[in-house]
């Protein structure tokens, strides 16, 4: 193992990794409270590695990580390779959107570790072409998120499908009490350890936000991405349509642009991850689904083009910078009418942001005040012309009664 961490350059823990791991390896349980970029996957991976090193009759999986994303899956596999060098240990990615028949033909050669998407791991389940009767450590990597995109259920099942035997380890940015009740229902005595920092996001992260018009959001990126000049920046919008939209105007303008959401193929995104990692793309314009866990160090700027629409989605899309402890700028654009929306993100972070403006861009159209009656022979000075005097309005004449045997006709009243 420290042939393998001097072979990735790993040279001094981080705080998690610190604290995790010495209790991982005494095979304790744990509840890790730690938001991502803070070297968190190698804190289990490395456990895993030690634990599993004697090889074992069979091929069957001995540890089984659930991520919530299938990017996530396949990160976690290419850093439990890269820490795994000189060892005689496979690791396999299972997610949907990839042929299944390939993934069978790699579990049934052996994988010592499954790493993979709840849904998947289910159905390579139902299938048989996975046996989990001999874990010994299970870790669900970004608890959290895969509870709030429905995942309970399928993750309850995979549990009781595991040896109770087994170490389990829970890994969360937040504690929200979905995770308690899992962690108390599946996991023995779980040590609880907290590695966030007391405020929600890190002081090496700037936070700035525009007040801009919804139509002259476009003008305003353009105008913000002339001004900063990013190294590599993620453009976040609320939803599929609004990111082909930008993405699409944006590259007719911006070189290195492209776009990732859920409704694309899978080798399409994997591509566009391959090509974002390896600083090909400068520009990604993408949902919420690299909102989370996607460790690209050189982003130097996040732009949430549209809020999202919780408060802790803000705080997992701004800490897509600001990796490792390295420096990151975040803007958020803000419409008049999304003031609260802004307010409960100060809150949640416990911190202010900084008002921003591009300097010759009117990004709020200001409406000029209603202007006096002119002065002149007509009127008086200050005085408005006069009105006609209204008309009393006429009572409407009495519908005709329906013909004998028909029902009235409904009326309708229209709303204001």
């Amino acid at each position: 193992m420290l042939a393998a961490l001097r072979h990735v350059a790993y040279e001094s823990p981080t705080p998690v990794q610190a604290g995790l791991i010495p209790r991982a390896l005494a095979g304790a349980d744990i509840l890790g409270q730690a938001r991502t970029g803070t070297g968190k996957t190698a804190a289990f991976a490395i456990p895993i590695l030690e634990r599993l090193d004697q090889p074992t009759r069979g091929h069957q999986p001995r540890a089984l990580v659930l991520a919530p994303t299938r990017e996530l899956a396949v990160q976690v596999r290419d850093e439990v390779e890269r820490l795994a060098h000189g060892r005689k240990l496979r690791a396999t990615a299972v997610y949907g959107g990839k042929p299944l028949r390939t993934q069978i033909s790699r579990l049934q050669k052996g994988a010592d570790i499954v790493i993979g998407t709840p849904g998947r791991v289910l159905d390579h389940l139902g299938r048989g072409t996975l046996q989990l009767d001999q874990l010994q450590v299970v870790v669900l990597d970004e608890a959290d998120r895969m509870l709030d995109i429905g995942f309970r259920p399928d993750i309850e099942k995979i549990l009781r499908r595991c040896p109770a035997s087994r170490q389990t380890l829970l890994l969360s940015a937040t504690v929200a009490p979905p995770v308690e009740r899992l962690a108390k229902r599946y996991m023995r005595d779980p040590e609880v350890m907290d590695f966030s920092p007391k405020g929600k996001t890190v002081d090496t992260i700037e936070q700035r936000y525009f007040t801009v018009d919804d139509p002259r959001k476009f003008d305003l990126l353009v105008e913000l991405l002339k001004r900063e000049q990013p190294q590599q920046a993620i453009i976040f919008c609320r939803t599929k349509r609004g990111t082909d939209k930008v993405h699409r105007k944006l590259s007719q303008m911006v070189q290195g642009v492209d776009c990732m959401h859920g409704d694309m193929a899978q080798n399409v995104r994997d591509r566009v991850m391959k090509a974002f990692r390896a600083g090909e793309t400068k520009i990604l314009v993408a949902t919420d689904v690299v909102g989370r866990g996607i460790d690209v160090s050189s982003i130097s700027h996040i732009i949430n083009y549209d809020i999202p629409q919780s408060s802790d989605d803000y705080v997992h899309r701004v800490g897509r910078t600001g990796r490792m402890g390295r420096e990151g700028i975040a803007f958020t654009f803000v419409t008049p009418e999304q003031g609260n929306e802004l307010t409960r993100i100060e809150m949640l972070i416990n911190k202010l942001l900084t008002r921003d403006e591009i300097d010759g861009f009117i990004a709020v159209e200001r409406v000029a005040p209603p202007q006096a009656p002119p002065a002149g022979p007509l009127y008086p000075a200050g005085a408005a012309p006069a009105q006609p005097a209204a008309t009393p309005a006429q009572p409407a004449a009495p519908a005709p009664p329906p013909p004998p045997g028909k029902r009235a006709p409904r009326r309708h009243r229209r709303a204001l």
